[in-house]
């Protein structure tokens, strides 16, 4: 049987492996010299983490990565938001080291080490994805399956933000008050997730101003609990 193991950058050792640690990973080798090099288990997997090239920046910018398959990514990402709670009295949720949020329904979500390295926990029976949006959908419902992908699988919330406002100018007069609702509701999320207050208040005054039906409303609040009352 072969057996393939991830090495990620070690960025500041200590500092990378205080952050494993406080996740549950135990750490079995750790070195310093002649190079930092540390091994990390947890639940019957291995990390190993390497020298850091010299002036190499950040391990995100040069997407140094692995991807982890387990049996429940919402059980795992309550835990390890737990555990960042815990250990930094919040979960760190932008920068290095952070979280992605986690939505009903994702199958995936990405930890971001101090040093940058981006781990992506992936369910195993995880469905296929049709990037660009499902072709069982049109116009701005197949926006917003396409936005849904780039924010929840992809974790490329910017892009999301595009393609939804994009498609929000394009399919305007066609799109149902439902599907506008959930594309501003959407992007008031990511915009206030991305700590643009004022973009994110100028979606929920537009979103307030919809007249939606009581069961497109009740829908809609089943997706994003902060919608109010219109009015």
């Amino acid at each position: 049987m072969a057996i393939s193991i991830p090495v990620l950058w070690s960025g500041d050792l200590p500092v990378t492996l205080e952050f494993y640690r406080a996740l549950g990973y135990k750490v079995t080798d750790e070195q310093s010299r002649p190079y930092a090099y540390a091994v990390l288990h947890r639940d019957g997997y291995q990390i190993h983490l390497g020298p850091t090239p010299p002036q190499a920046g950040s391990a995100e910018e040069a997407h140094v990565g692995c991807l982890v398959l387990i049996d429940d990514a919402a059980h795992r990402h309550a835990e390890f938001s737990a555990a960042l709670r815990e250990h930094y009295g919040r979960v760190p949720a932008r920068g290095a080291p952070r979280i992605t949020r986690f939505r009903p329904g994702q199958t995936r979500f990405t930890v971001v080490d101090p040093a940058g390295n981006s781990i992506i926990y992936i369910e195993h029976d995880e469905p296929d994805i049709e990037y660009g949006g499902s072709r069982e959908l049109t116009e701005l419902a197949r926006v917003l399956d396409n936005a849904r992908i780039l924010r929840d699988f992809k974790t490329n919330e910017a892009e999301a933000i595009r393609v939804l406002e994009v498609g929000l100018r394009r399919f305007d007069r066609s799109a149902t008050p439902l599907e506008r609702g959930r594309a501003l509701a959407m992007l008031a999320d990511m915009h206030s997730a991305a700590g643009d207050v004022e973009r994110a208040a100028e979606r929920r005054r537009e979103l307030a101003a919809l007249r939606l039906a009581a069961d497109d409303l009740d829908a809609l609040r089943a997706e994003y609990p902060g919608v109010r009352e219109p009015g």
